[in-house]
């Protein structure tokens, strides 16, 4: 196919949420207050690591780069979603949805190698508490966050690039509230088989094999926690492992029913149901999963607000 007729599409339209227009406010109030709640909640678990120096520790290292992930993650569809609710327009140039799409897996991605460097955090801290500090040094946890924003930049990089060769030709209505690669595969008039092979294998790996990474962990942890004595340091053990399993569930939970056990009868508004779930929900839920169950985020919030005080 000739380069100049690589993209006759200039524009798409992002269908939406399928909302009823007399309850279209109440759903664009709802989903404002979602968003102010991500940006608010992430941004203080980020400024509550950076302030108190008792966080400075290898964990919250790994969540405060998981908070900005989350702000970032979020940041990718909302502000188009609650921009197209409000003026009814309903279009986005061509380069804008591939950026989208491209923002869209890098933070995704880069959630799911971070989750993976947190459970790998629990493991040396509880199967290996006196080696702890010898094992996360700093410059492993440093290597292990920008390995994680490498591995997720190409990986991004990759689709969009293969996406960019295809054709677009007269149909350029996307039934989601984002540009989402699979919605976009649907709409070309190109052969889509090689972006289809690469979803299916590096797309696995991506996805895949943090998962196996984080259930391996997971196991051994619970190998080493039943061989705990006392009852306290089975409670202790799971307090410290309670935040990460609810995140990871969250997370890897509405993927998995979503792109790895599709059904016959997806219909789009379970799919759009589904994708909110993990794009909205749970980088919104994060920050109080995280500071409703963590004693040291609590402490270091009140220590933070004391401090402020006693200034002012």
């Amino acid at each position: 196919m000739k380069m100049e007729n690589q993209s006759i599409v200039s524009e798409f339209l992002l269908l939406g949420l399928p909302i009823e227009p007399d309850r279209r406010d109440l759903f664009y109030a709802l989903f404002l207050a979602m968003y102010l709640t991500t940006v608010l909640g992430n941004l203080l678990i980020i400024l509550l690591i950076h302030l108190d120096s008792h966080l400075h520790t290898p964990m919250y290292f790994f969540l405060s780069n998981l908070s900005f992930s989350d702000l970032c993650f979020s940041s990718v569809t909302m502000p188009e979603l609650l921009q197209n609710m409000q003026s009814q327009v309903l279009s986005i140039p061509y380069a804008g949805c591939l950026t989208q799409m491209y923002f869209f897996l890098f933070f995704a991605d880069l959630e799911s190698f971070l989750l993976v460097a947190m459970a790998y955090d629990r493991y040396v801290a509880i199967c290996f508490p006196l080696h702890y500090t010898t094992i996360m040094s700093p410059k492993l946890c440093f290597s292990l966050v920008v390995l994680s924003w490498v591995l997720t930049t190409f990986h991004a990089l990759l689709h969009t690039l293969l996406m960019a060769r295809l054709c677009f030709c007269a149909d350029n209505v996307i039934p989601h509230f984002f540009c989402d690669m699979s919605a976009l595969l649907k709409l070309s008039c190109s052969d889509t088989r090689v972006n289809e092979l690469v979803i299916f294998f590096a797309g696995g790996l991506i996805l895949v094999i943090p998962f196996l990474l984080i259930i391996t962990s997971y196991a051994r942890i619970l190998s080493s926690i039943l061989k705990v004595p006392s009852s306290g340091g089975v409670r202790k053990a799971f307090s410290t492992c309670g935040s990460h399993l609810s995140v990871v569930s969250l997370f890897y939970g509405t993927v998995i029913v979503l792109y790895l056990c599709p059904s016959a009868d997806n219909s789009i508004v379970k799919e759009t149901v589904m994708s909110m779930m993990y794009t909205v929900v749970t980088p919104m839920l994060n920050p109080f999963i995280y500071s409703l169950r963590n004693r040291d985020m609590k402490g270091a919030l009140g220590r933070v607000f004391c401090r402020k005080i006693f200034f002012c």
